[in-house]
């Protein structure tokens, strides 16, 4: 089959490998219809995330149809429409029995390399570094899905590709970034990032039942994008002195009940500590630019929540004690999927939720290494590339 593979930093290549095959009974095999570029992934293209190989497959958000079956799967069927979550989960453990899927105990065989730096092991991720399992990824023509009756998800009939493709990882880390907010009535929700899952937790927020949502980026297509399509309000940080300042004014002085960064640990900004952050990780000091997850931690009000999507490893000057001082609860993970895909999906089957608009451009597989050069690069307004294996 086909399949995208890392060859090193920022060398991507589309090449023939071996089709994935039946390793476990409760696998299942599925041929990919959609899946999509994810920011995440730049961390490692980038050579910021350790323990890549050259020749690993990537990708891991991703929809298909099921075409082989395990002897113990249960629940999914040849010809299913599934979507299929980032994470992979048994199910049976502690985490995955207290809604806890991306901690999952038992999907990560190679523990090791993750115990040093985290203490424990997490659940594995396809195509995403060998600390994460070493599991081959899904922009390809067919994937293996382990523990297919806990992790597969059946797509509604009618829902078009696009309106689901993004359940697989965006929306579920959007909602959840959302949901750790604890909105109540009335709440302002301000967040850093106006991408595909930025632009998910600002319309989470809503839906959860904030009054006010408050995007903050600095590329006007997707200001827009977060005004017309979700109804947020937005500033350009690029076009104003002080984000901290404008977000007091636009909320009487008292800052957002909550913040979330939804950037990561490739944030752009302005001033002196995104100049510092820019020296060190040149230097490999250390791997993050932290102005946005920052930035959020000084606005949010006093006794507020601090939700953080983005994904960091290393981060120096990290403002512990505006945190401590301010009373502020922080919340953090990666994404639950299996805990909110079967509400998301009856989201979408009554109408409430459409994520499609986040399909800005459309590749086959061959064509991937230029579509993710695009979203890299933000070429063309690209706020996230899809790639059709067909």
């Amino acid at each position: 089959m086909r399949a995208l593979c890392w060859n090193g930093i920022n060398d991507l290549r589309v090449e023939t490998v071996p089709d994935p095959e039946i390793v476990n009974p409760h696998d299942v095999i599925l041929r990919v219809t959609m899946s999509t570029t994810c920011g995440s992934d730049l961390h490692f293209i980038d050579g910021y995330l350790p323990t890549m190989r050259e020749g690993d497959i990537i990708g891991h958000e991703f929809m298909g149809e099921v075409v082989e079956v395990g002897r113990e799967v249960k629940k999914v069927k040849k010809g299913d429409r599934v979507v299929v979550p980032s994470f992979i989960c048994c199910g049976n453990c502690w985490y995955c029995q207290h809604d806890l899927w991306s901690l999952c105990d038992n999907t990560n065989p190679k523990a090791e390399l993750q115990e040093p730096a985290f203490g424990y092991p997490t659940a594995g991720i396809y195509g995403y570094t060998h600390a994460f399992g070493g599991y081959a990824g899904a922009h390809a023509q067919y994937v293996r899905v382990p523990h297919a009756d806990n992790d597969c998800f059946l797509v509604p009939e009618g829902a078009t590709d696009e309106q689901i493709i993004f359940l697989s990882d965006a929306v579920p880390t959007g909602y959840m970034g959302a949901d750790f907010c604890n909105i109540h009535p009335g709440d302002t929700v301000a967040v850093w990032g106006c991408g595909g899952v930025g632009l998910m937790a600002m319309k989470s927020a809503f839906l959860l039942g904030a009054e006010r949502v408050i995007g903050i980026d600095r590329f006007p297509e997707r200001l827009k994008m977060a005004r017309e399509k979700v109804g947020a309000e937005t500033i350009n940080y690029a076009e104003v002195d002080s984000v901290l300042e404008l977000l007091k004014e636009l909320t009487g002085g008292r800052g957002p009940d909550a913040c979330i960064d939804a950037v990561g640990m490739e944030a752009h900004g302005t001033g002196a500590e995104y100049a510092y952050d820019r020296a060190k990780q040149a230097l490999h000091l250390h791997s993050d630019r932290g102005e946005a997850l920052r930035q959020a931690i000084r606005a949010c009000r006093k006794g507020g929540t601090l939700s953080i999507l983005g994904v960091y490893g290393v981060m120096d000057k990290f403002p512990i004690g505006v945190i401590m001082n301010k009373g502020l609860t922080v919340r953090t993970a990666q994404q639950h999927g299996q805990k909110y895909l079967p509400r998301l999906l009856e989201h979408v089957k009554r109408g409430e939720l459409d994520p499609s608009f986040l399909v800005t451009h459309r590749f086959s597989l061959e064509e991937a290494p230029r579509g993710y050069e695009m979203f890299k690069k933000k070429e063309d307004g690209c706020v996230r590339a899809v790639f059709l294996p067909s």
